[in-house]
This record gives C-alpha cells, sequence and structure tokens, in this order.
C-alpha cells in the first residue's frame, strides 16, 4: 500500500449562500493497482468550512462556532472513490448543548436520505441511533453500511447550544470488497526496534463494567501519554452511548478526546506498514481486532469479537508491541504479538480500524 498523505480533493459546492470553494485534507490508501483501498476525508480549517454552507455559525479562527441556540452547516457534495462503508468521526465541544452529524451518499441511482449519527453532548445525554435501515444501506451504531458503492458523500452539523464549537469532521470511506482483495506490505525495518512509552493501564481493575472498557482504557492511556491524565471509569462515563448501552462507540471515542481539546478522528490503516510511520512520529494508534481460540498466541483474552488495544511500537524483528487493557493487572499490560497473526486479524476484523489522537 502507499499513502496519498496530506492529499487534497477539489469540493464542488453546495447550493444555498456559499462562499468559493476550497480543498480539502485527504488521507488516502491505494493498492498495488493504484485501486484505493481506504480514504479519509478531514474538515478542520476555515478553508474547508468556508466551502459549505453556514447558517447561525461563525468562524473563530479554524472553529465553527454557533450564533444563538441552533447552527446549521451543509457541506458540499465530495466526490470521493467508490465505497460501501464510511465512518465518521468529529471534534465537537459542547459546554451545555449537543452536536448531530448526519450523512448522505450518492449512488448510481441517486442520493440517499440522511443517516444520523445519533447525539453527542459532554453530558451524560449521548446516544446513537437504531432501526436505521432502508433499502440502500443501514447504519450500524457508528458505521454506515451501503448494499451499493458510492461515489459521494455530504454532511450536515446542527450545533445546538449558544458557544458549541466543532473543529473538526471525519469521514472515512471504505470499500470492502477491494480491501479484502489487498495484499499484505512488507514493513520497514529501518522503523523497527522503537517503542512509545504509553502508560499501562488494564481495563480488568475495575469491577463495574471493566470487562467490557477497552476503548475508553485505550483512549485513557494515550491521553495521558498526550498529558491528560483521565481516569478510566472518567473515560468510559465520557463515551457511554445509552442506546448502544456499551463505551465501544467509535465515534464517541475520538468525539471525547476532541471534547478535551485533541484532534482525533477515525481512520482505516491498510497495513502494519503503514502504522509503522505514526510510530515513528513518536504517534500511537488505538486499533480494533477480533479472533478466535488460539488465533492470537500470548493475548490474555482466548477470544474476543471486538477488542480495543493500543499500538506503542515494533521490536527488532518487526512484531507489534502493545498496550492491550485485558491483561489482568497494569503490569501485564504490555505485550507483544506475532507480525502476521496479528495484522490479518487487525485487517479481517475491522480493516484496519485505528483512532488518531494527537494534539489539536
Amino acid at each position: 500500500m502507499r499513502p496519498l498523505a496530506q492529499g487534497t480533493l477539489l469540493l464542488s459546492l453546495a447550493l444555498g449562500l456559499t462562499v468559493p470553494a476550497a480543498q480539502a485534507e485527504v488521507i488516502a490508501y491505494t493498492d498495488a493497482q493504484a485501486q484505493t483501498v481506504s480514504q479519509t476525508l478531514l474538515h478542520r480549517t476555515a478553508g474547508d468550512w468556508q466551502a459549505g454552507t453556514l447558517n447561525s455559525l461563525r468562524l473563530d479562527g479554524d472553529a465553527l462556532v454557533a450564533q444563538g441556540e441552533r447552527g446549521m452547516y451543509t457541506s458540499p457534495e465530495l466526490p470521493v472513490a467508490p465505497f460501501d462503508e464510511l465512518v465518521p468521526s468529529w471534534n465537537v465541544q459542547t459546554p451545555s448543548g449537543y452536536a448531530v452529524l448526519k450523512v448522505r451518499v450518492r449512488l448510481a441511482s441517486g442520493w440517499t436520505d440522511w443517516y444520523s449519527f445519533g447525539r453527542w453532548s459532554r453530558s451524560d445525554d449521548r446516544y446513537s441511533l437504531k432501526a436505521q435501515k432502508d433499502a440502500h444501506g443501514e447504519v450500524l451504531t457508528d458505521t454506515l453500511r451501503l448494499k451499493g458503492k458510492a461515489t459521494a458523500v455530504q454532511y450536515h452539523l446542527s450545533l445546538i447550544g449558544e458557544g458549541t464549537r466543532a473543529r473538526l469532521v471525519a469521514l472515512n470511506t471504505t470499500d470492502r470488497a477491494q480491501r479484502a482483495k489487498s495484499g499484505v506490505q512488507a514493513g520497514n525495518p529501518a522503523l523497527w526496534n522503537r517503542v512509545i512509552n504509553v502508560p499501562q493501564r488494564s481495563q480488568m481493575l475495575y469491577p463495574d463494567g471493566g470487562e467490557v472498557w477497552c476503548s475508553p482504557t485505550s483512549v485513557s492511556m494515550i491521553l495521558a501519554h498526550l498529558g491528560t491524565d483521565v481516569t478510566v471509569p472518567a473515560a468510559a462515563k465520557g463515551t457511554y452511548d445509552r442506546v448502544y448501552e456499551g463505551t465501544g462507540n467509535w465515534a464517541f471515542n475520538a468525539a471525547y478526546a476532541g471534547e478535551l481539546g485533541y484532534s482525533a478522528y477515525i481512520t482505516r490503516l491498510p497495513s502494519l506498514a503503514a502504522a509503522e510511520e505514526f510510530i515513528a512520529r513518536g504517534q500511537p494508534l488505538a486499533v480494533s481486532l477480533g479472533w478466535g481460540r488460539g488465533e492470537l498466541s500470548g493475548a490474555p483474552l482466548p477470544s474476543s469479537t471486538g477488542h480495543l488495544m493500543v499500538l506503542v511500537g515494533f521490536d527488532a524483528q518487526g512484531n507489534p508491541v502493545l498496550n492491550d487493557p485485558a491483561a489482568p493487572s497494569n503490569a501485564g499490560v504490555r505485550r507483544t504479538y506475532p507480525r502476521a497473526q496479528f495484522e490479518r486479524l487487525w485487517l479481517g476484523h475491522s480493516g484496519g480500524l485505528s483512532y488518531v489522537i494527537e494534539k489539536g
């Protein structure tokens, strides 16, 4: 795979009151045949926002801020490589309000209806939505899965409450069939034998739900590394989705880090070789994988249908080094897993899904 990182994508204008179109930041990965496997489009600058339609919003530097009780932003129609799965993320600070992100896509038959990814709030009243399924696709908590290929996307962001502030919207798109056909890329030995000193935290120390807190525990570890010491229970409380009834909503975990002032988004990487570039920059990643009994040597859990852990480095042989929160104690969190096993399980389960959290 080769990344087209920090690329640009020309934006068309949406209908309504708009200003001249800008260029959006795009991170794309292609296979050996130059077919796009994964693409993450990021809006996080004044120029990005100015390409769309602003209603009761003002720009404050690179942020969108609600003026009055409700501000609404509609992006331009954004052309992208063909995809059938979309995972959004956002960084919205909600001191006394909330935010709602909706997405629609363009199929061969035309534009779909809007799909909602629920209500985000710093307060406990946050939730995804159920029963969003139609002839074109469905929302599975944090993921839009389509029955056909889309070639464009548009989003609508509502900021409710005076001062509610948006700093980032990210849309990761992928073609599941193309992703499955992609081969493994060889790693770069020059980037091995380095481990980031991320604090080790076990989710299993907390009897009242800790056994399912892998995602907020992973976020807590990365935040501590970046200088914000949030306890595991606090991170779990801050990411809890009352409709999903859990803390594993991917977008909500990114949004939680965003509430604390960080830049956080969901992406999909095509290989551990791509992840090596993040580690080389000193940037740990929360990664999602699943495995059956005996498939992941040395794991504290015999199997998992979905588990988050933090990739913190690679050993001298290129094997990934993880902070695995499923360990029974903090001291046992640091694990090294066989590279081929881990990569197959990560790519096969989630398509290389990763949380990127960095200083804003």
